[in-house]
């Protein structure tokens, strides 16, 4: 991309060195309490059944690929679950399926952040492709105003980002709250095992916002610095 120079990357380094140190928090959070079996021996597609049961939810569980692809879709209401965690009695299995739950709690409930995000996603993916197009062009042509357009556009990144924050922490009050309710984790030491996936997951999102905000501060200085020449 003709933007990818020295002065973007005094903006984006400290982005991406935050989200390769929160990537590798996640990566061995999770590696360490995955193999650590909850008490319970509930497996997390197990947990994810008992948590919807006492909830009165009506949802559809489905088997996924990969590791840590595990997610809620509110669209077919099913709760997808890889491997390691729908068939693994773990702590940290039954952290992140209750993590996924709690979205399905929230969608159950139409919570509103979460809606909110929903409606986002088509003014993303025009942002991501388009906003940056019009940057270039505005630049290339002198016109600032087409530019501070594309910023505009752009911008729809942050603000899902930024909309993202309290549908994840949400989820996660939600799953720590229902497992130590339900017995599903018991003990100061599986009870800290769930805070250190879930907190650990969390600061993903904190690292995208970020990275989004400080892409925005780069365009900002771009046109900012040639409307000065």
């Amino acid at each position: 991309m003709p933007f990818l120079n020295f002065n973007y990357m005094i903006f984006m380094v400290p982005a991406f060195i935050l989200m390769a140190l929160t990537s590798w928090y996640v990566k061995s959070a999770y590696n360490k309490w995955s193999q650590v079996r909850a008490r319970s021996g509930l497996t997390g597609a197990d947990a994810a059944r008992r948590l919807a049961s006492a909830a009165g939810l009506s949802i559809r569980l489905e088997a996924i690929a990969g590791e840590m692809t595990d997610h809620y879709d509110p669209r077919d209401k099913v709760l997808r679950l890889s491997r390691g965690v729908g068939e693994t009695a773990s702590v940290a299995a039954v952290a992140i399926a209750a993590h996924e739950l709690g979205h399905a709690m929230q969608d159950a409930e139409s919570y509103f952040p979460l809606r909110l995000r929903a409606a986002l996603v088509p003014a993303v993916n025009i942002g991501s492709s388009l906003g940056w197009i019009l940057i270039m062009l505005g630049l290339f042509i002198g016109w600032t105003q087409i530019a501070w357009l594309g910023v505009l556009v752009f911008s729809a990144g942050a603000v899902f980002a930024l909309a993202t924050l309290p549908v994840e922490f949400d989820a996660s009050a939600r799953a720590k709250r229902l497992l130590a309710e339900s017995g599903i984790v018991t003990g100061a030491d599986e009870i800290g095992g769930v805070n250190n996936v879930l907190n650990a997951a969390a600061l993903t999102y904190v690292a995208a916002l970020v990275t989004a905000v400080m892409q925005l501060f780069y365009f900002v200085s771009m046109i900012n610095g040639r409307s000065r020449r």
